[in-house]
């Protein structure tokens, strides 16, 4: 990879904020993104090669950081999410009842073998896209506090279970691994918060404010990049790794200054690369070869809404059941995984993506609807 090509994704990443100005449309940033890659990568023009090694790398880097600013999004120290927890629990598990069926009646109509990964990622509800679409659309009150930790739960619990479901082989080796990285996240909690009551974070805090040495974010860094070192070690998805780490942080507290920081890094530069080498990355011309993957990534998007509908009997507005049925890396973590392990058929890991996409859609469609249904702040006097 060139710095052509490095100034071209940043150049091309700007599709994401230009599409999301109309507040009207109101659509999340990262859509932009990925169309854009989408049309100068595999199915576009070429012009990027998504399989470049630094590329790729940069990518996960990237992937990583955006789970990890998602995790400290969670307000896991606030209140009212605690005594949401049950709430969002109970509709989580509603949700992944709904897509086991659906997951064995999408295999028998496509005729595949993987009904349990089908249902995996209908039941999964993305946090990096769910909280950046809530942040940018301004959401607020007691429905998005039920929101939060039914995202939290489903993407967490789905993110545990990919591998074992789609490696079945390596089923041991994959909880291993994910039980590594939990531990290593709670071991994280604990090092921070004992930092934080011995007073060393506000004195090395005071000492980086005046000589500008920005030491937490570089700490923070390191926090993130070694929990997806661990990952890889132990053949655990990045996006487990980034997101148990932001949740450590998110529970000990994040100062307002490494929080500014991050997202500067993360939403300015390793986000939108992400995204735009995602876009680049897709094979959606496979599907044109493979009609019945057309069919089977229509199924699973609209399973996944389906899926996530079913709250309404929980008494879920029908706008953020719509958002909770976001998808997005895990759906391309199957493929990737797939791909690599050669258990999908031909065409099947786009029909992942595919699937992903039109969720994606009708999360757009659902923020669009709590956004205008949302209650106007009172004016100042």
């Amino acid at each position: 990879m060139s710095f052509t090509d490095l100034a071209l994704v940043c150049a091309v990443a700007l599709a994401g904020p230009l599409l999301a100005t109309p507040r009207r449309w109101r659509l999340p940033v990262v859509l932009g993104e990925l169309v854009a890659g989408v049309l100068l990568g595999a199915s576009g023009f070429g012009v990027l090669d998504a399989g470049d090694t630094t590329f790729a790398f940069l990518g996960s880097c990237g992937f990583v950081l955006v789970m990890f600013v998602a995790g400290t999004h969670v307000p896991v120290r606030d209140p009212r999410l605690r005594t949401a927890l049950r709430t969002g629990a109970t509709r989580a598990a509603l949700v992944g009842l709904v897509a086991v069926g659906l997951g064995y009646g999408v295999a028998e109509l496509v005729g595949t073998s993987h009904a349990l990964v089908y249902a995996v990622l209908m039941a999964s509800s993305s946090a990096a896209i769910v909280l950046p679409t809530v942040d940018s659309l301004r959401l607020t009150g007691p429905d998005l506090v039920d929101l939060l930790p039914q995202v939290a739960i489903a993407d967490s619990v789905c993110i545990v279970l990919l591998p074992l479901v789609i490696d079945p082989d390596h089923v041991a080796r994959a909880a291993v691994g994910a039980v590594a990285v939990i531990v290593a996240g709670v071991v994280l909690l604990g090092l921070l918060r004992w930092v934080e009551h011995s007073g060393w974070r506000e004195r090395v805090h005071d000492v980086s404010e005046d000589r500008q040495f920005a030491v937490e974010l570089r700490v923070s860094l390191a926090v993130v990049f070694a929990m997806a070192a661990l990952a890889v070690a132990v053949h655990v998805s990045l996006m487990l790794a980034g997101f148990v780490s932001g949740l450590a942080v998110a529970a000990v507290g994040e100062p307002r200054r490494v929080a500014k920081q991050l997202f500067a890094v993360t939403e300015g530069f390793f986000g939108p690369l992400f995204f735009v080498w995602l876009g680049a990355s897709l094979q959606l011309r496979n599907l044109v070869d493979h009609p019945s993957m057309i069919v089977l990534g229509v199924c699973l998007g609209a399973g996944a809404a389906v899926a996530h509908l079913a709250c309404l009997v929980l008494r879920q507005p029908t706008p953020y059941a719509m958002l909770a049925s976001a998808q997005l890396g895990l759906p391309v973590a199957a493929a990737t995984v797939g791909q690599q392990l050669h258990v999908l058929e031909p065409g099947e890991g786009a029909a992942l993506v595919l699937g992903a996409l039109v969720a994606l859609a009708v999360t757009v469609a659902g923020g669009s609807l709590a956004a205008r249904r949302r209650t106007p702040e009172p004016a100042d006097a």
